[in-house]
């Protein structure tokens, strides 16, 4: 197997202060077995534990950060937690801190992560954003224990599928159309009778509706690129990319 290397790695390309460290996981660099090869980051998924413990630790040499993240249970809600009291994998879907040395980290194969930090460099935090996350209002949930005003944060959005490829039934489409009518912008007809759902835009509607207007990344597309992004609506059996953030 290739070592982890830094071109398998995604860096966001946003104005974030230089205390910020934040990246995001493909699946190359790592020596899980098929079919999580590589790089899966997940101990969840009947990946080998000893493959997935080897996943980590590249990761982590090569990133540099000095602690193990704050691995989470996510289940799809809006719990959110300060990644300095995880020191075990706690039921939560979205990270927080102001404590430096701490990562906030979420892991992913179509879901949206979400990276979010204060211009001044003093908080940063991790959301897990799947659609029932985001209808269930993690995003805001993470917003509000970020305590800066909204006009202050900086967000990234990483890999996760695309509008082209995420095709949802009826009741998704209806489940956010009672929380706002304007999201009926985020889903086209597919051609077999369902919805086209964006994630990419029900986020950056949900960010800016809570006056969160430095949006950057969002043009990815886990489904469609087999290469660099476990996918788990194309493969169903398959790993996890992890995104993080933390302070230095």
């Amino acid at each position: 197997m290739n070592p982890l290397r830094q071109e398998h790695l995604l860096v966001p390309e946003w104005p974030a202060p230089a205390r910020v460290r934040a990246l995001s996981t493909t699946r190359q660099g790592g020596i899980s077995e098929p079919p999580f090869t590589s790089l899966n980051l997940a101990d969840h998924v009947a990946d080998a534990l000893a493959d997935v413990t080897e996943n980590r630790r590249r990761l982590a040499m090569l990133a540099g950060y000095p602690r193990e993240p704050a691995w989470l249970q996510q289940v799809h809600g809006n719990r959110v937690v300060a990644a300095e009291t995880v020191y075990e994998p706690v039921a939560a879907d979205a990270a927080w801190t102001r404590q430096p040395g701490y990562p906030c980290v979420v892991m992913t194969a179509d879901c949206l992560p979400v990276l979010l930090c204060d211009q001044a460099g003093t908080v940063v935090a991790a959301a897990h954003a799947g659609w029932r996350g985001l209808a269930n209002g993690v995003i805001a949930a993470t917003v509000k224990h970020l305590k800066v005003p909204p006009s202050q944060l900086l967000t990234w959005l990483g890999p996760a599928i695309g509008p082209s490829a995420f095709e949802v039934g009826a009741e998704v489409r209806e489940a956010f159309l009672l929380l706002d009518a304007d999201y009926t912008g985020c889903f086209q007809p597919s051609p077999a009778g369902r919805w086209l759902a964006d994630l990419y835009g029900l986020a950056r509607r949900q960010l800016t509706g809570l006056g969160v207007t430095a949006i950057y990344g969002g043009d990815f597309c886990t489904f469609g690129d087999s290469a660099r992004f476990f996918s788990y609506r194309r493969e169903s059996r398959t790993g996890r990319m992890a995104s993080l953030i933390w302070l230095a």
